[in-house]
């Protein structure tokens, strides 16, 4: 096994982790910040698979302004899911 794919294991299981976690919480902030991470996550794997046009749109849209735009709503409404 090489380290590149050693590599590729240990991300998909912090995704999936990640995922489990935005999925989860209660406290809508913990979720954004989760799904940011699992933005993250895919976008690194994007530049692992030599795409990095790809993974620096992941990473200014998924984890940019997708993070401030459900800030932005959460902000207007009720953080906590009931």
């Amino acid at each position: 096994m090489t380290g590149l794919t050693i590599m590729v294991y240990v991300l998909a299981v912090i995704l999936i982790v990640a995922a489990l976690f935005a999925v989860k919480q209660k406290d809508l902030i913990l979720a954004v910040v989760g799904t940011s991470a699992v933005s993250v996550i895919l976008s690194i794997y994007y530049y692992v698979l030599q795409a990095p046009d790809v993974a620096l749109t992941e990473a200014a849209i998924g984890v940019a302004l997708s993070t401030i735009i459900f800030v932005i709503a959460i902000k207007k409404t009720e953080r906590y899911e009931k």
